[in-house]
């Protein structure tokens, strides 16, 4: 599929997750397959104070490319500051986050809350993409809550005022990201709009992506609490949707050599002092089916050296095989 003049090969992308779409996990899941990437979300209102961690968050190497940055707020203006701030950066997009339902973002205007007004969408779009020469996108949700989906009515609106592409999470924000996950909406908002629409909500295997896929018919599916502990998902579903291709899941020695991997990355960006802190939730995520994971998530979540994880790997893989 393209967003304008951006193409994003395969069926797949990685989510805007916050606290766990950094720049390592970015290029660790474009590794594995995913075509299309999404920074955590941005305050648009730090991007405007300078603040050392919003920069941080815009930071991408060339391996995880195409790469958007994704921006909140509730002031056009703002946004509008904040997308050619992050221009410095060279993201191949800038996303607006208009989904987002932690109460810290949603309970001061932002995120999901901009669903309740669809005029001020539209005027932040339409600031957003009037500053920048790169491609502008939204991520939505179905609506407020069930007495106000409105996710038609937002994406034509966005839409008409500038938008590459469209985002749809098929939750309202009353919801989070408790079941069920409404397709049907993501299918409404395709075939009102013009411009591609991406599917997000529970795509946890490549039998779903596939239902997903058939069900909305949208262009691309955006993959997130899916991929935490599981970059290989990508790597399924785009086998899977090309040819049918079934790929055996890992075994345990390469989920640890991935994971060891992927956490020497993290401390490389960010030091290993504040690296191991963001890598204890990480390795928790990889644990999910291994034997003796809940022992060994309780010792991850006291790691604070590379030398303590490479002991922990050693130790579980050593209880996979019965030998503890």
């Amino acid at each position: 599929m393209k967003i304008k003049n951006v193409t994003i090969n395969g069926f797949t992308a990685l989510a805007p997750m916050a606290g766990a779409a950094d720049r390592a996990f970015r290029d660790l899941c474009t590794d594995f397959g995913a075509g299309y990437t999404v920074t955590e979300m941005v305050s648009s209102k730090g991007i405007s104070f300078n603040s050392q961690k919003s920069a941080e968050l815009m930071e991408s190497t060339e391996t995880g490319k195409p790469c958007a940055v994704q921006i909140f707020g509730d002031e056009p203006s703002t946004m509008a500051s904040a997308a050619e701030f992050a221009k410095r950066y060279k993201p191949s997009v800038i996303d607006i986050n208009m989904g987002c339902p932690a109460p810290k973002i949603s309970g001061n205007g932002s995120g999901s809350a901009l669903m309740k007004n669809p005029q001020l969408c539209g005027e932040i779009v339409k600031a957003v993409s009037s500053a920048v020469d790169i491609p502008v996108t939204v991520k939505i949700r179905k609506g407020w809550d069930e007495n106000s989906v409105n996710a038609v009515e937002v994406a034509k609106i966005c839409e008409s005022n500038g938008a590459a592409a469209i985002t749809v999470h098929g939750r309202t924000r009353t919801q989070y990201y408790a079941p069920p996950v409404d397709y049907e909406i993501i299918a409404e908002v395709k075939k009102a709009v013009g411009i591609p629409v991406i599917a997000n909500g529970d795509i946890t295997s490549a039998k779903i992506a596939k239902e997903v896929l058939e069900r909305t018919g949208c262009d691309l599916l955006m993959i997130g609490r899916g991929a935490l502990g599981n970059p290989w998902i990508f790597r399924e579903i785009e086998a899977f949707l090309s040819d049918g291709t079934v790929i055996k899941p890992p075994t345990a020695e390469e989920k640890i050599d991935v994971m060891k991997k992927h956490i020497e990355k993290i401390c490389e960006f960010k030091t290993e002092k504040y690296g191991m802190r963001e890598a204890r939730k990480h390795v928790a995520w990889y644990l999910k089916g291994f034997k003796g994971a809940a022992k060994f998530r309780n010792e991850a979540g006291k790691l604070s050296t590379l030398s303590e994880l490479d002991d922990l790997c050693y130790r579980i893989l050593k209880a996979q095989t019965n030998d503890e």
